[in-house]
């Protein structure tokens, strides 16, 4: 008999969720990761942008009620530019019939917490080398030593591009609106944040390509907060920095498999997607969310690790996975493109679909994750 029922490879959001949710169903779960945020990650200047769905299991953890009051920012409306005037699309909470669109949450602040409910969690155990289980769940991220000793294919497409994370003050209130703008070669997007000024703060991501992103990142303070305020077209004022920058490689990737006898893959080691509609976390808490009920309405009879069961899991996750990598990569190529017939029709269908309120509102439901 294995001494724990489930073994968790993962220091991230998505392991400690997923560690929390099967040890609140009784089962001896073992963590494999560190029982603490890191330095990194508690200096974390990345913000996410979580739907209904995942604040839902948050709050199922025990884990949304902890977060500090400033660590979490409700977006009641979204307006996205094109790269021709005019071409524009926006959302509301109000028009979708919802309390807000998304919150924004401090990366740093939601790794905090879930440690701490870690430490209250009886069913699980931190551990500091592999243990044996019935069930290994893979939550390692994108470059996942075990997957690989597995023998599962990652096909990884890199964009050439890299995404730069910030903080940033605003001369204005945010008003809970977030902004992105679509255009050739970049996607920008301020996220309205509470951190470090209340109601002017916003979590800066900034897609580019990888050369352009060196110049930025090579620039002082005052450089790069004049080119990113020209960048956003002063829309909420001028901007400052508010802490130090990070950048990222982005990529799209997705395993050839996401489970197996024994074991199954979750996040960022089963499926990569580009941050451009800010779905990446939600995607993996997605994960966990499924797998916990398949393991919680597994048969009596049936082993954790077994195939046949862990494939259910594939099942339920396959299509939303495949859907929101494909219309991300969708995304971008369509407003990478320089040719201007097809600059022309991206910002015609941008201003077009503000006007078809159906299409909109489903959209918004499946950002929302209902």
């Amino acid at each position: 008999m294995h001494s724990y029922d489930i073994l968790v490879r993962g220091s991230g959001c998505v392991a400690r969720s997923l560690a929390l949710a099967l040890g609140a169903q009784g089962l001896r779960v073992a963590l494999l990761g560190t029982a603490e945020p890191s330095a990194a990650q508690r200096g974390d200047v990345r913000s996410y942008a979580l739907n209904a769905a995942s604040v839902a299991l948050l709050r199922e953890l025990k884990v949304w009620g902890s977060l500090a009051a400033d660590a979490a920012s409700p977006v009641h409306e979204m307006q996205i530019q094109g790269d021709q005037q005019g071409a524009s699309l926006g959302f509301s909470a109000w028009q979708q019939g919802v309390s807000e669109l998304a919150f924004i949450v401090d990366a740093g602040e939601l790794e905090s917490q879930l440690a701490l409910a870690l430490r209250f969690s009886p069913h699980v155990q931190i551990v500091d080398r592999p243990v044996p289980a019935a069930l290994e769940a893979l939550c390692e991220g994108r470059d996942s030593q075990r997957r690989s000793e597995l023998g599962i294919d990652f096909h990884l497409h890199g964009y050439g591009q890299r995404a730069i994370a910030a903080r940033l003050v605003a001369a204005e209130a945010h008003q809970g609106i977030a902004r992105q703008w679509f255009r050739s070669p970049d996607v920008l997007a301020l996220l309205p944040f509470e951190r470090p000024e209340p109601q002017r703060s916003y979590g800066l991501v900034w897609s580019l390509p990888e050369a352009r992103v060196a110049e930025l990142m090579a620039l002082d303070a005052a450089a790069f907060e004049a080119t990113l305020c020209e960048a956003c077209g002063m829309a909420p004022g001028s901007l400052q920095l508010a802490s130090e920058r990070a950048s990222w490689p982005l990529a799209i990737a997705r395993a050839e498999a996401m489970s197996g006898p024994g074991w199954v893959l979750l996040g960022d080691a089963a499926h990569l997607v580009h941050p451009l509609a800010g779905q990446g976390l939600n995607l993996g808490l997605g994960d966990v969310a499924a797998l916990a009920r398949v393991l919680a309405a597994r048969e009596p009879w049936r082993p954790l690790g077994d195939a046949k069961l862990l494939r259910r899991y594939e099942r339920e996750r396959l299509a939303p996975t495949w859907a929101m990598g494909e219309l991300t990569d969708g995304l971008l190529k369509l407003f990478a493109s320089e040719a201007a017939p097809l600059r022309s029709l991206r910002n015609q269908g941008l201003t077009l679909l503000d006007s078809v309120s159906p299409l909109k509102r489903w959209l918004t439901r499946q950002a929302l994750g209902a």
